[in-house]
């Protein structure tokens, strides 16, 4: 996505830092198709993959940055696609993906941060998170009997899961990104946003087809009935921690190709700001080379 217009979109698709969102206002779920057509689009992605791999390896040689990139959404939205195949051309070595379910107790036992710290890159990696910390201020809101599990000092009761309760969590969600960004993480912030009508489609083809069966979860209908609720959610957390060092991103996702096409543009954007190169070889390094090329030359 090269020209202004498309960058432009690109632009409209950010929260803005400090910006109170609504979501049904200020973004759509579906994509009018007036800046690019499908045939096109798939086209730009496969290009945009190659060109991520590209991008991955100077990374990977340049060893100053990690790459983190989160990806949130409601069930059936296409978090698996895009992790299929927007990085179908990245070299597995260099790309740990991580899914977070539900706790476990041992996990419980430790700050809501515990199992991400152990799940992020290093230099030279990428990270993907399936779900992330923020599930943490996402279900838990939904569902705030869930913080009860935590057993935080002083929360005892539902009462005390109150909306200063929430303020506090968002600035420390804040706080571990600004430092992770500090100290060389680039993160990227992914919400996939479907309709509701789009989601019912996706799961009555997975209950139709039977080799698709194994994707849907009555678990997943259930939470549909939340659907307000999680949108709320969404639209709250979003507006508190979208920070210029660590930008949410809201992508239509009815259409899967072009939510694919969205995150591929944006990545390869965020990536070129880095302006990574090949680490330069001093001249004793050339030297020495040049001494190996002729020792093998002369096998």
């Amino acid at each position: 996505m090269k020209s202004k217009k498309r960058q432009k979109y690109l632009d409209s698709l950010i929260v803005k830092p400090g910006k109170k969102i609504s979501l049904k206002n200020n973004y759509d779920t579906d994509y009018d198709h007036k800046i690019i057509d499908k045939e096109e689009g798939e086209q730009m992605l496969e290009e945009g993959i190659k060109d991520i791999a590209k991008l991955q390896d100077k990374l990977y040689a340049h060893n100053e940055y990690s790459v983190l990139i989160v990806l949130q959404a409601m069930d059936a939205a296409g978090k698996d696609g895009v992790i299929k195949h927007v990085m179908s051309g990245l070299n597995p070595q260099g790309v740990k993906v991580a899914s977070f379910k539900a706790p476990s107790s041992e996990e419980l036992d430790h700050d809501y941060f515990w199992r991400h710290y152990k799940a992020l890159p290093g230099r030279g990696e990428i990270g993907i998170f399936n779900r992330s910390h923020y599930e943490n201020v996402l279900v838990t809101k939904v569902h705030p009997e869930y913080i009860l599990n935590e057993k935080i000092p002083g929360i005892t009761s539902l009462k005390d899961v109150d909306k200063k309760f929430w303020e506090t969590r968002y600035k420390q969600i804040n706080r571990v990104e600004k430092n992770l960004s500090e100290n060389g993480t680039i993160i990227m912030k992914f919400f996939l946003y479907m309709s509701k009508d789009e989601q019912k489609a996706r799961f009555l083809e997975r209950i139709d087809n039977p080799s698709k069966n194994w994707k849907f979860s009555t678990a997943d209908a259930k939470e549909r009935k939340y659907w307000d609720s999680y949108m709320k959610a969404y639209e709250e957390l979003m507006s508190a921690t979208s920070q210029k060092h660590a930008p949410w991103f809201v992508i239509p996702a009815n259409d899967k190709w072009f939510t694919r096409l969205c995150i591929t543009a944006l990545i390869i954007r965020e990536f070129n700001k880095l302006k990574l190169k090949y680490p330069k070889v001093s001249p004793e390094q050339l030297t020495k080379l040049q001494e190996a090329k002729a020792e093998l030359e002369k096998e």
